[in-house]
């Protein structure tokens, strides 16, 4: 008997002398293959003769099944062969002539639509959305560090030792930088654009030399290379920005941003507290404001103003009566590259930045950031989405958040070191619209208050029953998706219904980026779904550097700001006053790792208030763990206060459920310790207010619905609504409020440049309208 499978080749003998019976037969190994076969044959082939049938060998007995024929003899050992339609037939298998007769058996709209199912399952197999791969498991995406009381880290690391550099030649911001000179291949760096024209771009080089001569200029002029070496840069965005920055760090010197939202007195504070000498300006009106703070000795160790735009010959003058140097930024680069000096980077640990914060009261504080510090916050970031969204030199970043923040620096950072491209806004938000239609971007970090401007925007053209009622159906499909883990701009619902919204962002964004304020789940699923690309959500402030967590690729749900991010552990620590405990996973979010400051700029005070002795960073934030190892920010410690009957009311929290009310832009919820009720003044939204009240049976102006009672009585009730939906206790539900038309804002003193509420300013603005709320309200 013979056996022929694909991989060996068995020759078997019968032997009745060897097991003495002739109804059974012994095999000995061909010597080509060493191994042996055994085969209990009968006088019959059937298929539990074939079955029967085994391979012995050094790895044990293994069947045969495989077999392509079959030769055998039992009576006379003259070898037959068995073929594989032989064994089909007696396994009682349909041969493939049998198939083949039966195909042509069938009727040909039959065969047709045989033919398109499985042309249509082929094509739905290849291009079927596929849910993109997390890089943790989403169950649990941060553990406890071990003996750290209560600390959590990221599941991304492998020890409890934070991440502080993801790439080993990037220890510094300007070594970053010198990585994206190497990366793009000296491609285009950054860019910016005159109305109405094209953006225009200076190559990662042209950038690098303008750097150094700038930073040149400044040793020529006296200025030390040294982290002690403080350098003021008063500007919005644009490349100069950049420039200024990258030449101060060649030769370790700190930038110090200034912004005009801060107001007079308040740069002038700063420039007092950091002891500048020399400010780079982008309009000659913000070197008249400088001016006028020394002429009036306010800011006498101010000794030159370096323009970026151009300006007139009398400004020279008015600078030379008070002793201060106006000079253009062209004329530095160009006393640089005269003066060319070798570049002096620094270490990791020096200072990089000292960005003064606004508090929302008292004067602003210098918070002391570390090139190490930017650093490792801009490599945790590329560690949680490397791979899902690494940047390239492909990749655009569309830049109009305030560069004198650290959340738009640490993510031009990110971009610097990859060799990407950032495109300045020109300057006006009112055209930023425009710029995102010419510039195309492919990364777009935002804040809130724009994501709830759009929302409301592409709502507010939904006017129509059939509108809206697409709108949410699309909405809905789409966020199934996101369910499932599922980011795409190519469905249907894409082709629709939301191409239009993606259009608007200039149709490439595939990643963007929210944080600086809480964003309410509602706006951040439809964006999500609306918007189609990758779409984080973080948490933190510009003493942990930008970030501290961060969601993760993969975890598309709302309402957490994702796990601890690689560079740093959060723990939370109890707030008696408040009922939060720690062993209930709330508390008192506080972070520690490489990203944390070094404290506040001649303030050991404050500093010492916001880092305990172990290094910990207490954020003045209420978190909650979620059972996935999330992080939920629900309560703000700083600005509580009692009611009359002792209860602790954190008005934030409150103002951030009422904020979801339709026809509210903005609101103030205010208690006083000898009240027992809160009352709230109240901004209504002017995009909405007229067509809400005209559901409800009202008519009129803006400025008429803001003074009809019943109006007001509408929005109260919506607001209170919204409260028990969310869970406020009944001592927590304003019962009065007053409406009032114009926005709180910067301009007008009521809001911080984070746009966070001036409290103290807000109670005393608003003193006449609480009083009278107080005296008329009976509870």
């Amino acid at each position: 008997m013979k056996v022929l499978n694909p991989s060996a080749h068995f020759r078997v003998e019968e032997s009745e002398e060897q097991l003495g019976c002739p109804a059974h037969a012994t095999s000995h190994c061909h010597k080509e293959f060493h191994q042996v076969l055994i085969c209990r044959v009968t006088s019959r082939v059937d298929a539990s003769v074939y079955s029967s049938c085994y391979c012995e060998g050094e790895s044990g007995q293994i069947p045969v099944v495989q077999a392509f024929s079959l030769e055998f003899d039992l009576g006379n050992h003259q070898p037959r062969t068995m073929q594989a339609h032989e064994l089909f037939r007696y396994f009682r298998m349909p041969e493939l002539v049998d198939i083949r007769q039966y195909v042509r058996t069938l009727p040909t709209n039959t065969l047709m639509g045989f033919g398109a199912f499985a042309a249509i399952t082929t094509f739905w197999y290849a291009t079927r959305p596929k849910a993109l791969k997390p890089p943790c498991d989403l169950s649990m995406q941060s553990v406890e560090v071990a003996g750290s009381d209560g600390a959590r880290r990221s599941t991304l690391l492998d020890s409890d030792e934070p991440l502080v550099y993801f790439y080993d030649d990037v220890r510094t911001v300007y070594e970053g930088f010198q990585r994206g000179i190497q990366v793009s291949n000296n491609g285009p760096c950054l860019g910016s654009r005159k109305p109405d024209q094209p953006y225009e771009w200076l190559s990662y080089k042209q950038v690098a030399e303008m750097s150094e001569c700038i930073g040149s200029a400044l040793i020529h002029k006296g200025f030390k290379a040294s982290p002690d070496q403080y350098i003021g840069i008063f500007a919005q965005n644009r490349p100069e920005w950049v420039i200024i920055e990258q030449g101060c760090f060649a030769f370790s010197m700190v930038i110090v941003p200034l912004y005009d939202t801060l107001g007079a007195e308040a740069i002038t504070y700063i420039v007092n507290k950091a002891e500048l000498s020399l400010v780079f300006a982008d309009k000659p009106e913000k070197a008249r404001l400088l001016l006028e703070g020394v002429e009036n000795k306010l800011t006498p160790g101010l000794k030159i103003i370096v323009l970026m735009d151009t300006f007139g010959s009398d400004l020279v003058e008015r600078g030379k009566k008070c002793g201060v140097e106006v000079i253009s930024m062209k004329a530095m680069e160009d006393l640089g590259r005269a003066n060319r000096r070798k570049p002096k980077p620094p270490a990791p640990e020096d200072l990089a930045v000292i960005c003064f914060t606004s508090g929302t009261t008292g004067n602003p504080k210098g918070a002391m950031i570390t090139h190490q510090n930017v650093v490792s916050d801009c490599s945790a970031f590329v560690k949680v989405t490397e791979n899902a969204v690494t940047p390239s030199p492909d990749d655009i970043l569309i830049s109009f958040l305030p560069l004198a923040h650290m959340f738009e620096r640490v993510v031009e950072c990110v971009m610097l070191c990859h060799g990407a491209k950032i495109g300045f806004f020109q300057g006006d938000i009112r055209l930023l619209m425009d710029d995102l239609k010419v510039l195309q971007p492919t990364i777009f970090p935002v804040v809130p208050r724009l994501l709830n401007r759009m929302f409301d925007r592409i709502f507010a053209q939904a006017n129509t029953t059939l509108k809206r009622w697409l709108l949410d159906f699309a909405s809905k499909r789409k966020e199934a998706e996101l369910r499932s883990g599922i980011i795409r701009n190519n469905s249907l619902w894409d082709k629709l219904i939301f191409h239009k919204i993606q259009s608007s962002l200039g149709g490439k964004v595939r990643l963007m980026v929210t944080g600086a304020a809480p964003v309410s789940a509602t706006v951040l699923t439809f964006l999500r779904a609306a918007l189609g690309c990758q779409f984080y959500e973080g948490y933190g402030q510009t003493e942990c550097t930008a970030g501290c967590s961060l969601s993760v690729p993969g975890d598309w749900t709302a309402g957490h700001v994702g796990a601890p991010m690689p560079c740093n552990f959060i723990k939370l620590v109890d707030v008696e006053e408040m009922n939060y405990m720690a062993a209930k996973g709330e508390g008192e979010v506080c972070v520690k790792g490489p990203n944390v400051f070094k404290g506040y700029l001649k303030d050991p005070a404050k500093t010492a208030e916001a880092l305990d002795k172990d290094g910990w960073l207490h954020t003045g934030d209420i978190g909650k763990w979620l059972p996935n190892g999330t992080l939920k920010i629900i309560d703000r410690k700083k600005h509580i206060f009692k009611l009359a009957q002792g209860e602790y009311i954190a008005p934030e929290k409150i103002e951030n459920v009422y904020l979801r009310s339709e026809p509210v832009a903005q609101v103030f919820v205010h208690g006083e310790s000898l009240q027992a009720f809160l009352i709230a003044i109240v901004v209504p939204d002017v995009e909405i207010l007229c067509s809400w009240a005209r559901k409800k049976g009202f008519e009129g102006s803006f400025e008429e619905l803001c003074r009809n009672k019943d109006v007001k009585k509408a929005i109260l009730e919506d607001m209170v609504r919204l409260g028990k939906d969310s869970g406020l206790k009944p001592f927590e539900q304003v019962k009065g409020i007053a409406l009032h038309t114009e926005l709180f804002s910067v301009d007008n003193g009521l809001l911080t440049p984070t746009m966070k509420a001036k409290r103290p300013e807000l109670r005393n603005y608003f003193r006449s309208q609480i009083d009278e709320l107080y005296s008329t309200i009976k509870v």
